[in-house]
């Protein structure tokens, strides 16, 4: 039995909140049982120098942990290597399922702030960004500054890991600190890869491990798109 009582390939209650805030045309605060993220979308009529005269738009992330996120006092501002890391995926997640040429010389960015940190923020992340990033070009293609959507697929993302040679979905940190093999897995609709980030953190795996992961992880994944589904099925409100 794990700690909250959950079956081995049970995800944790999860839920979307859309226009969180209202100044910004797309925001979901995202939560995934005790951890919450609130991605919010910004949008410039401008693009990255190097992009300039290709007729491609750009979509980027920027991830932050805020101050009472966990424990200890997470300090404002403070950009390290992990924060990085995880908005570099968070930013190649959303543009594998992004039509750039679609936006034209447009710079999307999306914020992704930690509120409460219990494992599992970057894929969290990665499905309150998808919603926020949905949302906010509905609102460009309705007032006319869009000619089509760019998003070409749903996007989500999950982790799992070994603990005790069990493979489990949807790790707490109380799991994901003591899991032998922490995986990271980022699917789009269609049930293609955009990323597989796999570590042996205590003991190493074998294939069939591997595998076992990758299906729990594609199965959990399925049901959040189905999630995502039903909380696009209802339009977006006009502004």
């Amino acid at each position: 039995m794990r700690p909250d009582g959950r079956a081995p390939d049970e995800l944790r209650p999860i839920r979307f909140d859309r226009d969180y805030t209202d100044m910004t045309p797309g925001s979901v605060l995202v939560t995934f049982g005790r951890t919450r993220v609130l991605c919010t979308v910004s949008i410039e009529e401008d693009i990255p120098r190097w992009l300039k005269g290709k007729g491609s738009g750009w979509v980027s992330a920027e991830y932050a942990m805020l101050p009472g996120s966990s424990n200890e006092r997470i300090r404002r501002s403070l950009t390290n290597g992990r924060s990085q890391e995880i908005q570099r995926l968070i930013g190649r997640s959303l543009r594998a399922v992004t039509d750039l040429v679609a936006l034209g010389e447009t710079s999307i960015t999306v914020d992704c702030d930690v509120l409460q940190a219990d494992g599992g923020t970057r894929t969290a992340s990665i499905c309150g960004s998808y919603l926020a990033l949905h949302d906010a070009c509905s609102r460009l293609v309705a007032a006319g500054k869009l000619r089509r959507h760019p998003l070409t697929d749903a996007l989500a993302a999950i982790s799992v890991g070994l603990l005790d040679g069990v493979a489990l979905l949807d790790l707490p940190y109380v799991e994901d600190s003591q899991a032998e093999v922490d995986f990271n897995v980022v699917m789009t609709g269609a049930g293609r890869f955009v990323e597989v980030q796999g570590t042996a953190e205590g003991a190493v795996f074998s294939r069939s491990e591997l595998d076992a992961l990758i299906d729990l992880a594609a199965g959990g994944i399925a049901e959040i798109v189905a999630m995502q589904q039903a909380y696009l099925a209802i339009p977006v409100p006009v502004r």
